[in-house]
């Protein structure tokens, strides 16, 4: 009897063993999974900018971090937050929050398909990750009806080699250069564009050395990424060198130069050892182009940070109601010191350019010799 109470606890333990083992190697796979489901998810481009909708609705999603508000991403997608807010069917009085997912809608203003841009704006390639069964007749009428040859020009494939899993550009996101975080990361153009194979290779672009110049152009804003960057050599089709970073990781949009905390204007600019010193020439390389309208604007100028006009006298200016491109005079009141500076585009919508008539670049000011956040200026085209 006690032999075979023995025997039925023994069995009973390797049971219990054994279910214990099966426990822990069922654990083990789930784990090994969940590491390899992480790994991958991490190799894929964090950068890109998937699209998601159909004809009529097309959007993208974006994750609000520390500090954003709707001003702020309507800035980096060049979208307006009175049209971004009802899109997500919220009111533009209700705050973000962190980790909170916003739809961008992709309209006219933001998004193209034709290859069409202003001076003032980069495009950022947008893609489609391609699924079972779908073909490039489908996507081309799943986005705005695309044309096929042109979807074909874009990714380097052919409609017949199109594959479950591919990313296939469909468009291009239209931003500000000038004022959206999205501009500083490289952007492919129509002819140079490249897809992403099956097997997540990244295949060659093709640009020519004057698709690359004119990349360069785009990218040379005035507010660039969280890591400076030296600027590229002159050229014909590349004018503005890159700027000084200005940005943090939580704020795209470069916050105005206060390099002195006197609020009156002065006349001596403070250098420090990674200043350049004050630019001199005679108003600048634009004074040549200057077609005076007889239109004269008088109000405060603010200053942005760039490493354009340093070397070269080509100043830039941010300024509203006035076409981009267009060569503007601007004078300083007190002094009657003038500079000519190029228009990039409008004034950042941002709580700073509150009361400002225009923006120049630092180069520009230091001509000028003025460091205080604002002065007063009049301003001539």
């Amino acid at each position: 009897m006690e032999d075979t109470q023995k025997r039925i606890k023994n069995r009973i333990f390797v049971f219990i063993y054994k279910k214990n083992i099966m426990r822990s190697q069922r654990t083990v796979l789930f784990l090994i999974s969940f590491f390899f489901i992480q790994f991958a998810y991490a190799q894929t481009p964090s950068n890109e900018l998937t699209v998601y909708g159909q004809t009529g609705k097309l959007y993208l999603e974006h994750s609000v971090v520390a500090k954003e508000n709707w001003y702020s991403v309507g800035r980096l997608y060049n979208v307006s937050p009175k049209d971004l807010a009802p899109f997500n069917h919220l009111a533009l009085t209700q705050p973000l929050a962190i980790g909170q997912v916003l739809q961008i809608p992709l309209t006219a203003v933001n998004f193209s398909q034709d290859g069409k841009k202003t001076p003032a704006e980069t495009l950022i390639p947008v893609y489609h990750v391609t699924q079972e069964k779908e073909w490039m007749y489908r996507i081309s009428v799943n986005h705005n009806k695309v044309p096929i040859p042109t979807l074909e020009k874009w990714n380097n494939v052919n409609k017949d080699a199109v594959r479950p899993g591919m990313h296939l550009i469909v468009g291009y996101l239209k931003v500000r250069t000038a004022l959206s975080a999205l501009a500083t990361a490289p952007a492919a153009t129509p002819a140079t564009a490249a897809v992403t194979p099956a097997d997540n290779r990244p295949a060659e672009s093709k640009a020519t050395t004057e698709g690359k110049q004119v990349t360069e152009s785009k990218q040379a804003a005035i507010n660039p990424p969280t890591t400076t960057t030296p600027p590229p050599p002159a050229t014909a089709s590349a004018e503005i060198a890159k700027p000084i970073s200005t940005k943090t990781p939580d704020s795209p949009i470069a916050k105005p130069v206060s390099t002195h905390p006197t609020p009156e204007p002065t006349r001596t600019v403070t250098q420090s050892p990674s200043t350049p010193p004050p630019p001199h020439f005679d108003g600048g390389a634009f004074k040549s182009e200057f077609l005076d309208n007889g239109k004269n604007l008088t109000g405060a100028a603010g200053i942005f940070k760039s490493t354009s006009g340093w070397q070269d006298g080509k100043y830039y200016a941010l300024m509203n109601n006035v076409a981009i491109g267009s060569i503007v005079k601007v004078t300083e009141t007190a002094g009657g010191k003038s500079v000519f500076v190029k228009v990039l585009g409008q004034l950042p919508d941002m709580k700073e350019s509150v009361g400002l008539t225009i923006r120049i670049s630092n180069a520009a000011a230091a001509e000028m010799g003025m460091t205080a956040d604002r002065f007063n200026v009049q301003v001539s085209y």
